[in-house]
């Protein structure tokens, strides 16, 4: 039988500053140790960047400046009927970088913020897969990155 629950959209900011790269975990209770670029939930009568700046900022309290789409990526449940695709979005900070050890997402879902190195990528769990090569625009970093299973 195929789900009939329709794909989710959600929005995701890649925000490199002094080479660092903003991830953010999101699941709660220490639930996984799995990384990803800060975002969420695409809000039905506003603007995908409205949604990501609104988003960013409940996750992470930075303001952001949004840019062009870099990344479609999607992901999903196969044995379930979860299926969600990300718009990612190149952005920029409108204020200060330092992120409040003191901040809670409106959700208290997030529960680890930080900037990382290139370098310090490869030793962390990330999703999607393309993650680095497009937030440091590699050459042949992909434009679409297809369907992942969902891990934890």
């Amino acid at each position: 039988m195929t789900p009939t629950t329709p794909p989710r959209l959600a929005v995701r900011a890649i925000i490199l500053h002094e080479n660092r790269l903003l991830l953010v975990n999101a699941w709660p209770a220490g639930k996984s140790d799995l990384m990803c670029a800060p975002g969420g939930g695409v809000e039905r009568g506003s603007s995908l960047p409205d949604n990501l700046i609104r988003e960013v900022f409940e996750e992470t309290g930075l303001r952001i400046i949004v840019g062009r789409p870099c990344l479609v990526n999607e992901f999903h449940d196969p044995k379930g009927s979860f299926h969600q695709v990300d718009v990612y979005f190149y952005c920029t900070l409108s204020g200060a970088p330092t992120l409040d050890h003191d901040w809670q997402d409106v959700d208290a879902i997030v529960t680890d913020r930080r900037w990382v190195t290139r370098q310090q990528m490869a030793h962390i769990r990330t999703k999607p897969d393309s993650l680095a090569a497009v937030a440091w625009r590699d050459a042949d970093a992909p434009m679409y990155d297809p369907l992942e299973p969902l891990i934890v």
